[in-house]
């Protein structure tokens, strides 16, 4: 069996001007890197209306056996374009460190892919590069006034702010920093975030222009002074410096699928400390340039989907017209309960046991915001007709739709099924709503998330949430969108608690706010904001010949 590299590389691509043909977008709205690569003019959606249908795919809570999220996108995107429709793919870009580690890169897989993969999944355009020189340039800063005579007045026991660097180094979490004596600085202790959990990142992501930006860049707390007030990244001069790094950043990256869709790649925060989606400047230019955008979210439904709809879509004025909640045989066979290693045998008891939180994502998308859904099985050789009958039967009881998804194997061809029930969707009623309203009380907001989308029965604050979340409202934060940091793989707070667990409690242990992002991060248990490398990284498998061709890149 072809490895995904090997796919890719036995298909020719496109010139990227042809792609761009395809969306009447002009040779002089490109930034060539390469021949198949190219930054988008920003100016392109500027007076054109974003006109074309939303369609957010998403997925049950993720498991080890996998979901296909990504790969679901792109093979949706191809078979709505070989249906006709002009479509217009928007993704994350890849973060180096996982690539290496274990998580492998955001490209799809198998004959539903973007390509140049390896490009991609590499160095890309440098937009990582530029979010970390942007991140450390405010580091430095921070260090460098107090060197200097603090004239701020920062606590150095008291600063926020992180260094970053986009590769898994489980060693850089927690340091101790200047060292040395007097004229390195003062000692204190430091860490490091990965590259894609920096707020800067959140930003790119949010920001509609160079000058929001800007402003939205001067807007991060950094620190607290030794009165407990908040240091700004104004206070210290450097947004315009920030926002310079990050001019070439922000312009959107156009790509191809293997069946020469455009896609756009742009931007890929955390979907736990973060809000988990593709920069705001892709979704709109694909809606202005397609008739149809096909986006995904992070994470489960639980965390991804919420976060695009209460975060992204309320910043953006977006208005979702359908999603796809991406489940398969295996997990949900997990999720009732059956180890990693019986996922391939027909267990339809297992099964049952496991539907219940596909069902819980189908009523939170329906009920709780208000929008059709269909249910993508993305479909294994070891899964039977009586397990997807199951699922099928389940899920029509809640009135939604099952497609089967084969475009790992097939492509577009392989994604006919799920493309008409996509377009069958975007005829159906929906009345799109938020979770909660922004003027509601920060403990009111988080309530309700854990009550309505969790399905859980109460949330208790420590005395650190409790004291931060009146700091945060002393401050005038309090009217920001909450962007939870919990386990991607339950509905709980809780790893262990696989399906749809109820009646349980959520802790939350500390909130702080990513005040240039605009949402306050509710911490519920530790989150990781910089991963570790596993005992076999992949990078243990990866090589590069004498001519260039790269192997063991998936």
């Amino acid at each position: 069996m072809k490895t995904d590299i090997e796919i890719a590389n036995s298909v020719t691509p496109q010139p990227i001007e042809k792609i761009a043909e395809q969306l009447n977008i002009s040779k002089e709205d490109l930034y060539l890197y390469g021949p198949y690569k190219a930054k988008l003019n920003l100016s392109l959606a500027e007076n054109r209306p974003s006109k074309g249908k939303l369609i957010l795919v998403t997925a049950i809570n993720p498991t080890p056996a996998g979901e296909g999220k990504t790969t679901t996108t792109v093979g949706l995107g191809d078979a709505l374009a070989k249906a006709g429709h002009r479509t217009v793919i928007a993704l994350r870009e890849p973060s180096l460190g996982p690539v290496f580690g274990i998580k492998g890169g955001a490209t799809g897989g198998g004959y539903a892919q973007v390509i140049p993969m390896e490009d991609i999944n590499l160095h890309f355009t440098g937009d990582m590069h530029a979010i970390t020189a942007a991140n450390n340039l405010l580091a430095a800063a921070i260090d460098n006034h107090i060197h200097q005579g603090n004239a701020l007045g920062i606590d150095p026991r008291r600063i926020i702010w992180k260094r970053c660097l986009d590769m898994n180094d489980r060693a850089l979490r927690k340091i101790v920093c200047s060292l040395g004596g007097p004229t390195n600085g003062m000692p204190r202790e430091e860490g490091f975030d990965i590259t894609v959990a920096s707020e800067v990142m959140a930003i790119l992501c949010l920001a509609k222009d160079l000058e929001d930006l800007k402003t939205r860049l001067g807007r991060i707390v950094v620190a607290e002074n030794f009165s407990g007030d908040y240091v700004l990244a104004k206070d210290l001069e450097v947004q315009g410096a920030m926002a310079m790094l990050l001019k070439d950043a922000l312009k959107p990256n156009l790509v191809q699928t293997l069946e020469h869709t455009p896609a756009i790649i742009h931007g890929g925060p955390f979907a736990n400390i973060a809000h988990g989606c593709n920069s705001v400047t892709a979704t709109k230019m694909a809606l202005a340039f397609g008739d149809i955008a096909v986006t995904e979210a992070g994470f489960g439904a639980d965390l991804g989907a919420e976060k695009f709809f209460d975060i992204k879509c309320r910043y953006a004025g977006l208005t979702p017209d359908a999603v796809v909640v991406v489940a398969t045989v295996r997990a949900l066979k997990y999720n009732g309960g059956l180890p990693k290693s019986e996922l391939e045998a027909e267990n339809l008891p297992a099964l049952e046991k496991g539907l219940p939180n596909l069902l819980r994502h189908l009523d939170n998308i329906q009920n709780v915001y208000g929008l059709p859904a269909v249910v993508a099985i993305n479909r294994f050789p070891t899964d039977t007709e009586a397990e997807i009958n199951l699922i099928r039967k389940a899920c029509e009881r809640q009135g939604v739709e099952v497609a089967l998804s084969e475009v790992w194997a097939k492509g577009s061809a392989g994604g006919a099924e799920l493309a008409k029930a996509v377009l069958s969707l975007l005829q159906a009623p929906r009345d799109f709503r938020y979770a909660y309203q922004l003027e509601a009380p920060i403990e009111v907001k988080i309530r309700e998330l854990v009550q309505k989308i969790y399905h859980g029965r109460d949330v208790t604050f420590s005395k650190t949430a409790q004291n931060a979340i009146a700091h945060l409202t002393a401050a005038g934060y309090a009217h920001l969108p909450i962007c939870m940091a919990k386990t991607q793989y339950s509905f709980s707070d809780d790893a262990t608690q696989l399906g749809a667990p109820e009646g349980f409690t959520v802790t939350v242990q500390d909130l702080h706010v990513s005040a240039g992002a605009g949402f306050i991060v509710v911490l519920c248990g530790n989150i990781l904001t910089m991963p570790g490398l596993p005992k076999k990284p992949a990078a243990n498998q990866m090589d590069i010949a004498a001519d260039g061709t790269i192997t063991g890149l998936f």
